[in-house]
């Protein structure tokens, strides 16, 4: 049904003073109110309407400026119609002539004429903000030529880059690259690859991270079978290494660097056994004697030598030669105490 003149809503029949007589006018609710077109706003947003039977609309300026109330005091629809109770000059902005003890409305109200006006009509609030703005004299035309908008806090829809993903990807861009050249592979690991996939992930999630990474392992040599496939399909042929080098920006056709570079894990050394109780095995206090019968170390690791991987030692300097297999037990129980 079509919104009616609003009238003056039944001002004989109240009994008390206006609101524009018992509040301040020098608000800047009161001010902003007086300087905003509503006849505009309601000629715009009055259009969804139509003639015909149905129970009347809520006012255009009641509930435009509710929206406003919401986005300028960054309130939740709950929030803001307790507040619009208890506050008089909000009743007077929304165009109320007499204060109101009960809402009008209910709260869904507000999402349905949201719903109702989309978004497309709703843009008639940003308007005559901007045009509000630069009739007082508030900013110049010249300002809206630029908007810089921050959005470090926006979420996106960006998946978190983890290496058992970008394998997937690669290998999934390399196939759809190939057919669509025309490169016939020999298999495409589709079924495979998404299955090791989510084997990594199940398993990272249970911190079972040997078989993660023995997942992730499968994933890699799927890659490099891909790769190693194409570059053997497309041969000498520059216009197909062009193609691939364009999209995938390879200088000099396929490189096996991103399986080459992948970080590897190497072994840390590790203690020999002892003949110590499993309590002085955890705190590291072990006896004389059992120290006494431990191997003495070679002279390569006399000479200080430790694995990148290891931990610190004390007396032992760090270099990037692995430990003798002679000698596999934990730098700190060689150190002088």
């Amino acid at each position: 049904m079509r919104l009616g003149k609003r009238g003056k809503r039944g001002e004989a029949q109240r009994l008390g003073p206006r609101l524009d007589q018992i509040v301040d006018l020098d608000h800047p609710l009161v001010k902003l109110a007086q300087r905003i077109d509503w006849g505009f706003i309601e000629q715009r947003l009055d259009t969804v309407y139509r003639d015909g039977p149905g129970q009347p609309p809520l006012p255009t300026r009641l509930m435009a400026g509710l929206a406003i109330l919401k986005h300028m005091r960054n309130l939740s629809d709950e929030t803001l119609c307790e507040i619009w109770v208890e506050n008089p000059y909000y009743q007077l902005f929304c165009g109320e002539a007499f204060f109101r003890h009960t809402l009008p409305f209910d709260r869904s109200s507000m999402t349905r004429w949201r719903q109702r006006m989309g978004e497309a009509k709703l843009t008639v609030l940003l308007q005559e903000s901007l045009h509000l703005a630069t009739r007082t004299g508030a900013a110049r035309p010249a300002d809206f030529t630029r908007v810089i908008v921050d959005t470090t806090v926006q979420p996106k829809a960006v998946a978190f880059p983890t290496d058992a993903r970008l394998l997937h990807r690669a290998r999934e861009w390399l196939v759809k690259l190939a057919r669509k050249h025309g490169v016939a592979l020999r298999q495409s690991y589709k079924r495979v690859g998404k299955n090791a996939l989510i084997r990594h992930q199940r398993h990272a999630h249970a911190r079972q991270f040997k078989r993660a990474n023995r997942a992730l392992r499968t994933l890699r040599t799927y890659l490099g079978r891909v790769m190693r496939d194409i570059g053997r399909k497309i041969g000498a042929d520059a216009s197909l290494r062009e193609r691939f080098a364009s999209r995938w920006r390879w200088r000099a056709g396929f490189t096996r660097s991103a399986i080459a570079s992948a970080p590897r894990r190497s072994t840390a050394c590790t203690r020999r056994r002892s003949n110590a109780s499993p309590k002085a095995s955890r705190t590291g206090r072990t006896s004389s004697a059992s120290r006494s019968r431990l191997p003495p170390r070679c002279a390569a690791a006399a000479a200080g030598s430790l694995s990148p991987m290891s931990p610190p030692c004390r007396a032992i300097p760090m270099t990037a030669t692995p430990w003798p297999r002679c000698c596999r037990r934990s730098p700190a129980r060689t150190a002088p105490r």
